[in-house]
C-alpha cells in the first residue's frame, strides 16, 4: 500500500475520531473547556516533536507573524467547530466543516491566481450543493425548508475559517517548514483559549453559551477533550508527513474520508438518523471533495 495512502488514511481516522471525542466531551464540558484542553494537549505534542527535530520557531520573522495570525483564526475555527459538534447533529456538522477543502480551492483561484481544472470546479460545486442539502430539512417541500439544527451555522463558520487558515498557512510553510508554523499557530491558539476560559470563569455571564454543559462533567469528559487535542495534532502530523513523502492528491484524497468516521460514530454511538436528502447531501460533499483532490 502506498505510503501517502497510509498516512492520508491515518489523518482521516485521527480527525474523524477527534470529532467524536470533541462531541462527547463538549456535551459534558462545554465548547470553551474542550477548546482549551484540546489546544493545550495538541500544543504539547507538537512541542515535543519540535524539540526532537530541533524545529520550534520559524527562522523568518514574517513567517512567525503569519503563524500567529493563523493561530488566531484557528481559535475561532476550532471554537466554532466544537460548538457545532456539541449542538449537533454530528453526522451533519462534521462533513459540512470538512468541505473547507472545496472553499480553499476557490480561494486559491481567486486570491493567488492558481488554475482550477474543470473537474475541480465541478467538484467544488457539487460539494457546495452537498453542504446545502445536508444542512437543510425539506419538511413539506422546498418552500418550507429549514436548517436542520443550530450546529449547522457554526459548522459553516468553521468551514470558512479552516479555509482561511489553510490559505494563510501556505506561504509560511513554504518558507519555514510545516512544523514550526503549526507549532506557533497552536501555541497562539492555546494561549487565547486559556485566556478566554479564564475570562469565562471569572465572568460566566460573558461567555455563558460556550460554557454550557447540560451533562455532569467527570474526569472522563476531560480525558475526551484531551484525546480530541491529541488526535487532532496526530492527524496534522500524519497529513504533513504524507505531503512531504508522497503525492499531494493522494494524501488529500485519503484524508478527506475523516467525516465518514464521524458519521459512523454518530449513527452507532449517538443513534442519529438522517433524512434521505441529508444522506444525498453528505454523498455530494464526499464526491465533491474527491473530485477536488484528484482533479
Amino acid at each position: 500500500m502506498p505510503l501517502g495512502l497510509v498516512l492520508g488514511l491515518g489523518a482521516a481516522l485521527a480527525w474523524g475520531l477527534t470529532d467524536v471525542c470533541a462531541t462527547f466531551g463538549g456535551r459534558r464540558l462545554g465548547s470553551l473547556r474542550v477548546l482549551a484542553a484540546s489546544q493545550v494537549v495538541g500544543f504539547a505534542l507538537l512541542g515535543i516533536l519540535g524539540l526532537a527535530r530541533g524545529e520550534l520557531i520559524p527562522g523568518d520573522p514574517g513567517a512567525t507573524l503569519a503563524a500567529v495570525l493563523v493561530g488566531v483564526a484557528g481559535t475561532g475555527a476550532y471554537l466554532s467547530f466544537f460548538t457545532a459538534l456539541r449542538i449537533g447533529p454530528l453526522a451533519v456538522v462534521s462533513p459540512i466543516a470538512a468541505a473547507y477543502g472545496g472553499l480553499t480551492v476557490v480561494l486559491a483561484v481567486v486570491l493567488t491566481g492558481e488554475r482550477l481544472t474543470s473537474f475541480q470546479a465541478v467538484g467544488a460545486g457539487v460539494a457546495t450543493a452537498g453542504v446545502v442539502l445536508a444542512g437543510l430539512v425539506f419538511d413539506g417541500g422546498i418552500r418550507h425548508a429549514r436548517i436542520v439544527g443550530r450546529g449547522v451555522g457554526f459548522a459553516v463558520v468553521a468551514l470558512v475559517l479552516f479555509a482561511v487558515m489553510t490559505m494563510a498557512s501556505a506561504g509560511p510553510v513554504r518558507i519555514a517548514g510545516w512544523l514550526p508554523v503549526i507549532f506557533v499557530a497552536r501555541l497562539t491558539s492555546a494561549a487565547i483559549s486559556i485566556a478566554l476560559l479564564a475570562v469565562a470563569t471569572a465572568r460566566p455571564a460573558s461567555l455563558a453559551p460556550l460554557l454550557e454543559a447540560p451533562q455532569t462533567a467527570g474526569p472522563s469528559a476531560w480525558w475526551l477533550a484531551a484525546a480530541a487535542g491529541l488526535l487532532d495534532a496526530a492527524g496534522l502530523v500524519s497529513f504533513a508527513i504524507g505531503l512531504e513523502q508522497s503525492e499531494t492528491w493522494l494524501v488529500g484524497l485519503a484524508s478527506s474520508f475523516g467525516p465518514a468516521v464521524a458519521v459512523l460514530g454518530a449513527v452507532l454511538l449517538l443513534g442519529e438518523r438522517l433524512r434521505p436528502t441529508q444522506w444525498l447531501g453528505l454523498a455530494g460533499i464526499a464526491i465533491g471533495l474527491v473530485a477536488v483532490a484528484i482533479g
